[in-house]
This record gives structure tokens, C-alpha cells and sequence, in this order.
């Protein structure tokens, strides 16, 4: 069973047995009487009302377990439960509490928690208080997790023992250890992200920078102004590309790195690259994923003219097609056998093969989709041809991301 689907086994049955129970206490209140057709029967009502506290709860958990997020899902956890109180733990503090009896019982809560968190387990304990007026006499303790182990507690209390409510207490807290690890996965995804733009920013490094600077030199004496200029050209587009902040960047600005680099690529092949540019100037503020449109212009000029001794055309389209816009980059090079390309977009190719490709084929998966995955035409000898198509409107997702 895959990691997404064991996740959302664990979110159904979770949400059921917590049905369940808070479908017997409405039951014991109600006792037999007839539903009102209008508004279902009490079995419906109360499903729906176990889903929709579920639904509610699970944002903050899905930002992980933290002060904040645990006062946000609190209250919608004790409500799932119908508990007299309920509190969530880190390892070392009490994050959240909701319901009576805070005051007495918030410093005895880690020493309680304690057993858990070593064992992985959960338990109930009788709560030892002595006063006649609260209402927590026994705490269910049970463990939340992660990828990295247990993370903390949550701990449940009732005015007394019960059998159902250690159930559902340990089914709730599994519901809300998936959404902690849905978090843990969510930060995972970014960190691979950021490792992707690494690993391009260092093949940009050592390889476009030598021959960059070798060619400006060749400039020097005989056309100074020119070797200026191109300096200029490269000291913007080095900064653009290693920029730290944001993960997005607009259309405008990924053409303006990319004419950079091909002044750059011009001063070094001379006439045998020959560029045309067709954009269409209302998809200029489209956001996308940042420095992926580069390596694939990269990889056009490297195919097109490092691996012939032929000229080389390539021709970067970009228009408007409704709620995408669609970015064309073709070469009129070497081409590629399409085995070898499929094995390259697998990830079997060694370390340098196609990395642009590979790279930028996976984050526009990660980012937009399967259905928004490279479309590459090419053959042996037949050039190249890369679409990349991106979705205008995107939840998150924004022209002016940087």
C-alpha cells in the first residue's frame, strides 16, 4: 500500500470510529424518536456533523503541530469527541487546551504525557484530582506522530472510565497524526523543490560561467564596449538566477534571464545561433515555477551547437491559449532518439544527461499536475521541439510571485 494510500485509510477509519462514537452519544440523548424529513434522520445529521468538525480541524493540523495550529484545532478535536476537555502536547509544553479545568490540570499534563511519548502507546490514567467540582477524572493519552517518531499528545478527559472514548481518543489522535505527516510531506516537497533549483543554479555554475567569462574576454582588446556590455548582460543574469527568495517568478522576467543568456551564447557561437522570439505581450504577467524555462533554451543551444558544427535556429514562442499560456522552445540540432529521451525523463540517464529536462519536466508535475508535464517532439537528426504549458489561474499561485 503506497504512503497516500495508507494515509487515507487511516483519515476514513479515523473519521468513522469518531462517527461512530458521537453517533451513540446522540443516539443515548435522542433515544428513538423520529427524524425530521427535512433535515435527515439522526444518523445523517450526525455524520454530517462528524464531517464537517473533521473538515474543520484538519487546516491548522495540516500546517504542523505548533502553538498556534493546536489552538486553532482544539476546540474542533474536543467537539469530534465530546469530551468534558481536551489539550494537545508538543514533547516538552502544552500547546492547547480547551474546556474546563486548565488551571489545576495544565502542570501535571507532562508527567501524565510522559509514558506515551517514550512508548508510542496509548493509555488512560485516572486524572488524581481531589477536587469534588471538576469534572476530569480520567485522561486518555494518545500519541501523535510523524515521519520522525511520536511528535506529542493528545489527551482527552472524561468524568469517567470508558472503553468507547479510549477508542475514539486513539482513532482521533491517528486522524490528526495523518494531517501532521501530510504536513511533514508538504515541507518534504518544498525542500525537494529548493533542492531542484540547487542543482540547476549548480549546473548553471561551473559550465556557464567558464565559457561565458572566456568569451567576454575574447572582447576585451578588440571590442571593448562589447565586453562591457556583455559583462553587464552576465552580472544581471548570474544575479537573477541565484537569487534566495521565492519559488515562482513572472513570464516577463524568465524571457528577460533568457535573452541574457543567449547575448551571452551569441558572444561565444558567433553567427551560427540565430534566435527568434515570438511572445504575445498578455502573457507576460503569468507566473511559473522559477528558472524553468532556461535549461530547456540551455538545452536547445547545447543540442543545436555544441553537438553539430552546423548553425542553429532556435525559436521561442509564447501565446495565449485561454487559461493557459503556452511556451514553445525549438531547435533545428541534432535532435534526440526518443528511448533515450524517455530514459532521461525517467531519471536513468547518468548525473549531466539531460538534467535541465528531467529537472524541469518534475517540478512542473510536482507544481501543476501530471497533465502539465513536458511535451517534448524530436527524433535522431530531426531537432527538438518542448512545450511547457501553464495554467494562468492557480490556487497559491500568483502574477506577482517572486
Amino acid at each position: 500500500m503506497t504512503g497516500t494510500a495508507l494515509a487515507a485509510a487511516c483519515a476514513a477509519a479515523a473519521v468513522l470510529l469518531a462517527a461512530g462514537f458521537v453517533l451513540g452519544r446522540l443516539a443515548a440523548r435522542r433515544g428513538a424518536r423520529a427524524a425530521d424529513p427535512d433535515l435527515g434522520t439522526p444518523v445523517e445529521r450526525a455524520t454530517f456533523h462528524t464531517l464537517h468538525t473533521a473538515s474543520l480541524a484538519a487546516p491548522p493540523l495540516r500546517a504542523g503541530l505548533t502553538e498556534d495550529t493546536a489552538r486553532k484545532a482544539v476546540r474542533r478535536l474536543r467537539s469530534l469527541l465530546g469530551t468534558e476537555a481536551l489539550c494537545l502536547t508538543d514533547r516538552s509544553t502544552v500547546l492547547a487546551w480547551d474546556g474546563p479545568g486548565e488551571s489545576h490540570h495544565r502542570d501535571h499534563v507532562l508527567e501524565q504525557v510522559a509514558e506515551t511519548l517514550a512508548s508510542g502507546r496509548s493509555r488512560s490514567a485516572h486524572t488524581g484530582c481531589a477536587q469534588d467540582e471538576c469534572p476530569l477524572r480520567w485522561a486518555v493519552i494518545a500519541p501523535l506522530t510523524g515521519e520522525d517518531g511520536v511528535l506529542g499528545a493528545l489527551v482527552a478527559y472524561g468524568s469517567r472510565e470508558s472503553a468507547v472514548l479510549v477508542r475514539a481518543a486513539t482513532e482521533v489522535a491517528r486522524w490528526a497524526s495523518v494531517q501532521l505527516e501530510l504536513a511533514e510531506l508538504d515541507r518534504s516537497r518544498t525542500r525537494v523543490v529548493e533542492a531542484e533549483i540547487r542543482a540547476l543554479r549548480a549546473q548553471i555554475s561551473p559550465h556557464f560561467v567558464f565559457n561565458s567569462l572566456a568569451a567576454i574576454a575574447s572582447f576585451v582588446r578588440t571590442d571593448p564596449e562589447r565586453a562591457r556590455e556583455l559583462l553587464l548582460e552576465f552580472a544581471d543574469f548570474t544575479r537573477y538566477s541565484f537569487r534566495r527568495h521565492g519559488e515562482f517568478a513572472q513570464l516577463a522576467d524568465e524571457l528577460r534571464a533568457i535573452e541574457q543568456y543567449l547575448a551571452l551564447a551569441g558572444a561565444r557561437f558567433g553567427e551560427r545561433l540565430k534566435v527568434t522570439l515570438q511572445i504575445a505581450p498578455e502573457v507576460l504577467p503569468v507566473a511559473l515555477p522559477f528558472l524553468c524555462l532556461q535549461p530547456l533554451v540551455e538545452n536547445a543551444v547545447k543540442h543545436g551547437l555544441e553537438d553539430s558544427v552546423d548553425d542553429c535556429r532556435v525559436t521561442i514562442a509564447a501565446r495565449d491559449a485561454g487559461a493557459e499560456a503556452v511556451v514553445t522552445i525549438e531547435d533545428d540540432g541534432v535532435g534526440m532518439d526518443p528511448e533515450v529521451l524517455r530514459a532521461i525523463l525517467r531519471g536513468e540517464r547518468p548525473s549531466g544527461s539531460g538534467i535541465g529536462l528531467s529537472n524541469v519536466d518534475e517540478r512542473l508535475r510536482q507544481v501543476y499536475g501530471a497533465e502539465y508535464a513536458l511535451v517534448i517532439e524530436t527524433g535522431a537528426g530531426a531537432g527538438m521541439k518542448v512545450t511547457v504549458r501553464i495554467p494562468k489561474y492557480r490556487a497559491g499561485v500568483h502574477p506577482t510571485a517572486r
